[in-house]
């Protein structure tokens, strides 16, 4: 009765001898006791713990008074002869208790193991809270089950199986050979096969998988799912149930299956002995022989073992006898898994009594908001679709009061549960799996009657979490998301929340005096776009999503001054200051094409700006000042070609970066953009004709790929370079076939396999590689020498120094593909791209291209063939007196409708100077069909500078402007006034 810690009212007793009731602690409902060296722990069935004994390190976890101050390390805590209540702290209720030397365990009720006593064992803590029950940093988050506290060490199991283990590692009882201390909780690695005793079946996951651990003095003994024995440690006395003769320790787990083929359920240590209660009922204990059968037959309830060799059994009354019954009716209150379950429940009982809706959905709200203040419940939850699911429930719960208030809980369960993980290690994966789970409760949908997360602090809360946690907790974190997130649920549970949350923390409004007024949630978006760049490299390396998926709407519609602002601080930075600071340009997934090329539009009226002041002349005799803002090209049709090409090569650079302003010669057409759209038009068709000498022919008429055996004319390919950077800079599309391999060398982007036009040679370049067998010399019969057919004569050429003498084989099979690859794509038109991305860059040079993919490049310079004629006619403006109920508007939707896809096309032409959609496709284009006069005969007209029609009001007559508009689009060409 060291210190009181049998019968704290006899302190003065050495000891005790005989059971006895404890009047101190009889109002007192007990479910469970535990004991150490020299004090005793009991758990109340509400949930409390009450302790009594030496309180030397703090074991008893009792608050010190106020008068008591901790002053130094070797503070020793007085002896506690009255049971006392442990502070766990608001809000926690214990489910279970174990009790070392010098040290207690208690894990509550959701899962959480708070731990007092020797720092060996319950971890370092400031002056302030000495004694005070504390989580284990490394533990946070897991979901624990089952806790075993043994002299120096002591381990615990989750949920999903795995054990950890710490403190004194005498004789390998914490499953290693070193350190001697583990002062962490470590996870117990899985034995080999080479590891087991008795048969040498294969293992399986639950011959792995934990239920139930105890720990003694020196040994530990794990029993599996399965109804194994895993056991590590001394074996002195035969403690892990295997003759003391064969094994007297050892520090890796070793299996030991049941003696008569039957199943383990559970285990309890003393010092050097151990007791385990098989499925039947049985009880087995271990001497130095192994594994010995002590009751069979008695159906055992429950075991445990003590001190040096003391065990204790109970058992199941016989019949006709009395049986052994509690004296107390409260049972402990719900499990952690139920929540969960309540949940669901309610939401049952809600969608099918709607009278009692309000009263069930505030439960509604304080059982979600219960699951999210509680990682480790959540980690419980190892199917996404469950948490889709309950979510979409909850979300449609009640009427809009009743949402407001499960937003209202959401947020603060989510706030709760992130701050019991900011300090903790979470490098576990059954950790940190939780915080997948909390970015699908980001989700809810805001709007003028919900408000959720005004101020942005769960989510700033949140993506702090999420971007703290270290390399170990990012790698499980990785895994979940490419394995248990198909494409489907990887948007939308991972993806589209974050963006929902970017979208509202974007937002801004504009007074009356012009003045944007961002939400309290602005500080959010850099730890948002943070976390969006880490789901977007998964996405990338596993093909999760769409790159389209992660495109903002909300910044899309960030005012377009803004950000270019962004964009020319962030190319002005340094490296040092670039990463020192936040720039939404930076993270160019997030911006759509049309976006992209709003900022790359703007970026070019700068650069035309600076180029016009950079040459305005002053003129002392006129005392004038002269300014050119354009860089005129007059052109005669018949010579478009050769007069562009001279006058291109004649340029100042300087002048190339004005805006293009293009005339025809003999027609008075006023270019304020349109006759600019048909100059290149009308360029495309010939300089881009396969046939000119320029392309090669090898890949049909549709691909325009630089010529191999053209050598004698790179100014030509310069030229054509000036004009495609023209195209661009002007924000005009061009009529051309480049495959995407262009687009990606435009970018410096490295090609691949994927980018060899030719299909045949891909093919076989791809059965190459993946062939199986170890005979690739004798089946392929390939050297590193390349030979060709041109112009009648056949060429020759080494992949690498004497390629024609060394065979490709299964070693060197990669090299070849890639020295291959790197001839057709680099190597073999290397002066002609040189000239051509010379070409370019007198006009690109600094320009922000590397914004773009190279499919969205693509759609800027080409546009999209895809002509959807449903969606320019919602997005058309109607001027002039016409509107959509107009008889002329509807019977020309009414010819749209009914043409041809090559009429579509004409159309357009007509319309617009174009043959293409721009990015976003016809939806995302101002369109304008204005009234041109009463009815009469006259055609209909354009202005394609403005994407306008000019329709006269034809009326009701639909032959006649089926008719008229037909002849228009047919005939008509070129520019002039009237």
């Amino acid at each position: 009765n060291i210190h009181g810690c049998v019968d704290p009212n006899s302190p003065e007793e050495k000891f005790i001898f005989r059971p006895m009731i404890l009047d101190c602690i009889s109002h007192v409902r007990v479910v469970q006791v535990s004991c150490g060296y020299d004090h005793t722990a009991v758990l109340s069935s509400n949930g409390s713990v009450l302790t009594w004994g030496s309180n030397r390190y703090g074991q008893l976890g009792h608050r010190v008074n106020g008068n008591q101050k901790v002053q130094s390390d070797n503070y020793q805590g007085p002896t506690n002869c009255r049971p006392t209540g442990m502070a766990l702290g608001k809000g926690r209720r214990a489910s279970s208790i174990a009790c070392g030397t010098n040290y207690t365990l208690v894990l509550t009720q959701h899962m959480s193991l708070l731990a007092c006593g020797i720092p060996s064992l319950a971890g370092h803590r400031n002056a302030s809270a000495w004694g005070m029950p504390q989580e284990i940093p490394s533990l946070v988050g897991l979901p624990l089950v089952v806790i075993s506290a043994g002299d120096g060490h002591a381990a615990a199991v989750t949920a999903h199986g795995t054990a950890f283990i710490w403190g004194e590692n005498l004789s390998g009882c914490c499953a290693r050979d070193f350190p001697k201390t583990l002062s962490l909780p470590v996870p117990v690695k899985a034995p080999s096969a080479s590891s087991k005793s008795g048969n040498s079946r294969s293992m399986v996951l639950d011959d792995i998988a934990i239920s139930h651990v105890a720990c003694g003095l020196a040994h530990t003994v794990f029993v599996t799912r399965s109804g194994n024995l895993l056991v590590c440690g001394s074996n002195c006395r035969g403690q892990l149930g295997i003759d003391s003769s064969k094994i007297q320790s050892t520090s890796s787990i070793v299996s030991v299956h049941h003696p008569t083929g039957g199943s383990f359920v559970s285990a309890q240590a003393g010092s050097q002995h151990s007791l385990i209660l098989d499925s039947a009922g049985n009880l087995w204990q271990t001497d130095t022989d192994g594994l010995h059968c002590v009751l069979q037959g008695k159906s055992v309830l429950t075991i445990t073992a003590g001190g040096d060799g003391n065990c204790i059994a109970i058992a199941q009354a016989s019949s006709g006898m009395q049986s052994l019954q509690r004296q107390f009716s409260m049972e402990m209150t719900e499990g952690t898994t139920s929540i969960v379950d309540a949940v669901e429940n309610l939401l049952e009982e809600m969608e099918s009594d709607e009278v009692c809706s309000k009263h069930v959905g505030q439960e509604i709200a304080n059982k979600s908001e219960e699951l999210l203040r509680h990682p480790p419940v959540l980690n419980l939850i190892l199917n996404p679709m469950k948490v889709e699911t309950m979510f979409e429930r909850i979300l449609c719960a009640g009427d809009v009061a009743t949402r407001q208030i499960i937003a209202n809980s959401i947020e603060r369960g989510i706030k709760h549960g992130l701050q019991t993980l900011h300090g903790s290690r979470m490098i576990y994966p059954e950790a940190v799996r939780c915080l997948l789970s909390y970015i699908k409760f980001f989700d809810i949908r805001r709007d003028e009657d919900v408000v959720f997360d005004r101020r942005g602090e769960a989510i700033f809360l949140f993506c702090d979490t999420i971007l703290g946690v270290p390399f170990e907790g990012y790698r499980a974190l990785h895994d979940f998301a490419t394995s248990l997130y198909p494409r489907n649920l990887f948007v939308k549970m991972l993806v589209r929340p974050l963006l929902v949350t970017l979208n509202a923390c974007t937002k801004f409004t504009v007074d009356e005096n012009e003045v944007e007024h961002f939400e309290p949630s602005r500080r959010a978006i850099p730890v948002i776009v943070a976390v969006l760049s880490w789901l977007h490299a998964i996405s990338e390396e596993a093909g999760l999503a769409d790159r389209s998926d992660f495109y903002s709407d909300g910044v899309s519609k960030i005012n377009v001054e803004t950000l270019f602002e962004d964009l020319y601080k962030m190319k002005k930075a340094s490296p040092h200051e670039k990463s020192r600071n936040f720039f939404l340009c930076g993270h160019p997934f997030l911006l759509s094409p049309g976006c992209k090329r709003n900022l790359l539009q703007m970026e070019s009226q700068v650069g035309m700006y600076k180029a016009m002041m950079g040459d305005v002349n002053f003129s002392a005799s006129s005392s004038e000042i002269k300014v050119e803002p354009f860089y005129v090209l007059e052109i005669e049709r018949e010579h478009l070609v050769e007069q562009t090409l001279k006058k291109i090569k004649q340029a100042d650079p300087k002048d190339l970066r004005k805006r293009l302003r293009v005339s025809f010669t003999g027609e008075e057409g006023l270019d304020a953009g349109g006759v600019t759209k048909e100059f290149f038009q009308l360029l495309s068709e010939e300089l881009f004709d396969v046939h000119s000498g320029l392309w090669s022919t090898k890949y049909g008429d549709e691909i325009n790929w630089f010529n191999l055996n053209n050598t004698w004319d790179d100014k030509g390919y310069e030229l054509i370079g000036v004009l495609f950077g023209l195209a661009l800079y002007n924000s005009v599309l061009l009529d051309v076939h480049f495959p995407l391999a262009v687009y990606r060398k435009i970018l410096g982007l490295p090609l691949g396999l994927e980018d060899i036009m030719d299909e045949e040679l891909r093919r076989g370049l791809k059965q190459l590689l993946d062939y199986d067998g170890d005979d690739v010399e004798d089946i392929f019969c390939l050297t590193f020498e390349l030979a060709w057919m041109e112009m009648g004569e056949q060429r020759r050429l080494d992949l690498k120094p004497d390629g024609a003498n060394i065979p490709v084989n299964n070693e060197n099979r990669e090299e070849y593909v890639l020295r291959y690859v790197r001839w057709v794509l680099v190597d073999s038109i290397q002066s002609q791209w040189e000239s051509f991305q010379t070409g370019v860059m007198r006009v690109m040079e600094d320009s922000s291209l590397d914004l773009f993919l190279p499919e969205e490049l693509e759609l800027l310079v080409v546009g999209t063939p895809e002509l959807d004629f449903v969606a320019l006619q919602e997005n058309t403006k109607y001027e002039g007196g016409y509107d959509r109920d107009s008889d002329v508007v509807k019977n020309f939707w009414k010819f749209v409708t009914e043409s041809s896809s090559e009429a579509h096309v004409k159309l357009l032409k007509f319309a617009t100077a174009s043959t293409k959609a721009p990015i976003g496709g016809l939806g995302k284009m101002d369109f304008v069909i204005q009234r041109a006069g009463p009815d009469s005969s006259n055609l209909p007209t354009s202005h394609t500078c403005f994407n306008t029609l000019l329709l006269p009001d034809y009326g009701s007559d639909y032959e006649k402007l089926t008719d008229l508009l037909g002849r228009a689009i047919l005939e008509c060409e070129g520019f002039g006034l009237q």
